[in-house]
């Protein structure tokens, strides 16, 4: 049996088969699933399962949990990991080891977790850690030793992290918006809670806090984090805060980027523009910040150096042996494009803006 009698059982093309055998991402873990099983009630053993891409010993593992939230099946089309992914992969390149992929499934944790050790496909892995809890973490941590996580960090866990510093980076978004200006900030959150954006939140509210400013309650909102179109809940939301009597605040900090490029394209069928009406800044520049109109102001995510932390940390400790663990702060950059401005002074009190009649 080959390949193309696989891909025909299971409905799917050759490529997706191969994908399948060799845990790189492409495909959604359903499919992957189904495939597998469809090959093992066949008999078949493909031999990418037994030496993946190159020898094991020279073969880095990254490794990612699917969720319904933060991290989808498709997350290697997700603007920020896939440009995260891409800089993992180049830097393996260079140390000369293959980068090979494999998704656990949040619903079946332990079997996915055991699954991967028993293969033993690769000498250390790198993990998402984006949506993972410290015992996920720790669990991971006891099953595969060789181990670094990226974009989170628990401090008491004895493993090796390489972190953005979101505290640093909602900071400067803060300081900047009350320089130019801004008193009354609206602050849009993810409707669903992670490390990160909880870390943002508090350095975001500690600059407005020392300059004797908060956001008020009624211009907290929150929205889905992963979608990059106008949003009618957020539509729902802004109506009914400015059908409430509140004046429009001059200003936003959006958690991401993929809340605050939503948010502009839901303000802008609301009528509300950027930034004449209203400034919006976000946080960690993907590349679709360049696309959007206008350009938007946010917080840069050294996503190049993250990966390359992570892959010569682990290189390292598996040629030179264990010497403890790091845990590892990579500061961000304000990148200010043509999405902020100075407040106008003009608010939006009570009504929703006639977009032909603003300018």
């Amino acid at each position: 049996m080959k390949m193309e009698d696989i891909a025909k059982l299971a409905n799917v093309s050759k490529a997706a088969v191969s994908l399948a055998f060799s845990g790189k991402p492409g495909i959604g873990p359903d499919t992957r699933e189904r495939i597998l099983q469809v090959a093992y009630e066949a008999g078949y053993s493909p031999k990418s399962r037994e030496v993946a891409v190159t020898k094991a010993d020279k073969s880095l593992l990254f490794l990612v949990c699917t969720n319904s939230g933060i991290i989808l099946e498709e997350y290697y089309q997700q603007p920020f990991f896939k440009e995260l992914i891409h800089f993992i992969e180049e830097r393996c390149r260079q140390k000369g080891y293959a980068l090979i992929f494999s998704t656990l499934d949040v619903e079946f944790f332990q079997r996915d977790i055991q699954v991967v050790a028993d293969e033993k496909r690769s000498v250390g892995t790198i993990v998402l850690g984006t949506n993972l809890t410290r015992e996920q973490i720790r669990d991971i941590h006891a099953k595969l030793p060789n181990l670094i996580v990226l974009d989170t960090c628990f401090e008491t866990l004895p493993v090796q992290f390489i972190q953005i510093n979101n505290v640093m980076g909602a900071y400067q978004a803060g300081v900047y918006l009350c320089n130019i200006g801004h008193t009354s900030i609206g602050y849009i959150a993810s409707n669903l809670r992670i490390h990160n954006f909880e870390e943002r939140k508090r350095g975001f509210m500690a600059a407005l806090s020392e300059r004797g400013l908060r956001v008020s309650e009624a211009a907290y909102l929150s929205v889905a984090p992963t979608i990059l179109t106008s949003q009618d809940e957020l539509k729902r939301q802004l109506t009914t805060y400015l059908e409430n009597g509140n004046t429009m605040p001059t200003a936003w900090f959006c958690e991401c980027d993929y809340i605050a490029i939503s948010a502009m394209k839901t303000m802008n069928e609301l009528g509300i523009r950027v930034p004449q009406h209203t400034s919006v800044i976000g946080f960690d520049n993907i590349n679709e910040s360049l696309v959007v109109t206008p350009e938007l102001t946010t917080i840069h995510v050294d996503k190049e150096r993250m990966a390359s932390l992570a892959v010569d940390l682990l290189t390292d400790t598996l040629s030179q042996g264990s010497q403890g663990t790091s845990k590892i702060i990579v500061d961000t950059i304000l990148v200010e494009r043509n999405s902020c401005a100075a407040p106008a002074g003009s608010g939006l009190a009570g009504q929703m803006p006639d977009s032909s009649g603003l300018d």
